[in-house]
């Protein structure tokens, strides 16, 4: 009798912590349900162009520590809206997910298995609707997805956004400058927030409070007068002023995520020289955020998540996302976990304690 055979891939930007999840699909499929595992390269686009890699326990051994992913990514590839070039080398967007599906079946894969953001996941619901039984997994640094407490790869890339918090605050206490430094976090706030709050940030900007510059300055001057010569400011990627937009670095055609944010934080870094006169330093953080080895955190959560994921498969639950609920693992529907992105709560427990303490959202 044939083993039941499941297939796994990673889609969008990539994260500590995929290695982890990926290890323990593997181990959990082989020691607990005798399951054989099917790595899909590259996100969708291996799911569309059929390039797969078989998964043995050999193969996941050693991975655990590991950054990235062994079976690669995408962050453009979308089976229902795929860009590749034509004959002429110019850019087409054509619907494949017929292919897909095809490719599913002639594999012959009972479920998939996928890991990955609120785009990624917002496409296997889409999949689930085709029938394809589908299990989501939660991977974002940006901690975006909703019915989950954290997702996997939020706490590395928190880690490294604190300690770029801590180095700027002994180079902008030494120079007596305003420090600006740009995380990630798309349209959501928690790096900002969080890095912020642990670092001791002065300022703190997230796209869920629109700042006024004006208030920035009230607030740095307010430190110049207690003696205050230097200010650190933590700003999110997404971060907007009153009536303003967010910072756009690039738009990528056929992409499934075309916008690009980046660049706010030259922006305030120039605006609080204006208003302020104090010099100031801005430092893009950028991909640091999604490389290097996963927190002790990440590798056990997801952990935790991918041998639940395969038992939601054993037991027929599928269209359904693993989540972390205090303490325990559980799942959400799909449809639920993509329907609306989580967001900082702008009156929240967590925002109160930043305000208490000083912190200025420049609101």
């Amino acid at each position: 009798m044939r083993r039941k055979r499941i297939g796994i891939l990673t889609g969008g930007g990539d994260c500590p912590g995929l290695n982890a999840v990926i290890r323990a699909v593997v181990k959990a499929s082989l020691f607990q349900h005798n399951f054989e595992v099917l790595g899909i390269l590259d996100g969708y686009a291996g799911l569309v162009e059929n390039r797969t890699l078989p998964l043995t326990e050999a193969m996941v051994s050693e991975i655990l520590p590991k950054g990235g992913t062994i079976l690669g990514t995408s962050n453009t590839a979308d089976p229902f809206r795929y860009a590749e070039n034509d004959a002429d080398g110019k850019l087409k967007v054509s619907d494949r997910s017929r292919d897909a599906l095809a490719v599913i079946k002639k594999l012959e894969l009972e479920g998939l298995l996928i890991v990955g953001g609120d785009g990624t996941q917002s496409i296997a619901l889409k999949l689930s609707q085709l029938g394809v039984p589908i299990i989501g997994i939660p991977k974002t640094i940006d901690n975006d997805l909703d019915c989950t407490d954290v997702t996997f790869g939020f706490d590395s890339a928190l880690a490294i956004a604190t300690e770029a918090v801590d180095r700027l605050h002994t180079t902008g206490e030494s120079h007596k400058r305003a420090m600006v430094l740009e995380v990630m976090g798309r349209y959501t706030g928690w790096i900002a927030l969080r890095s912020g709050m642990s670092g001791g940030a002065d300022v703190i900007l997230i796209p869920e409070i629109p700042y006024d510059v004006q208030k920035i300055r009230d607030s740095i001057q307010a430190r110049i007068a207690r003696g205050k010569r230097f200010s650190l400011i933590v700003v999110a990627e997404g971060a907007k002023p009153l009536g303003g937009d967010v910072v756009i670095q690039q738009t990528i055609p056929g992409s499934p995520d075309p916008i690009r944010l980046g660049g706010i934080g030259h922006v305030v870094a120039h605006q609080i020289q204006q208003c302020t006169g104090i010099e100031s330093r801005v430092t893009v953080l950028g991909h640091l955020q999604r490389g290097g080895i996963p927190t002790t955190f990440d590798r056990w959560l997801a952990t935790r998540f991918g041998v639940h994921a395969v038992a939601l498969f054993a037991a027929g639950q599928c269209g359904r996302m693993v989540t972390l609920r205090g303490q325990r693992i559980e799942s959400a529907n799909l449809a639920d976990a993509v329907r609306h992105p989580r967001r900082v709560n702008p009156t929240s427990e967590e925002v109160h304690a930043a305000r208490a303490v000083g912190t200025c959202f420049g609101d």
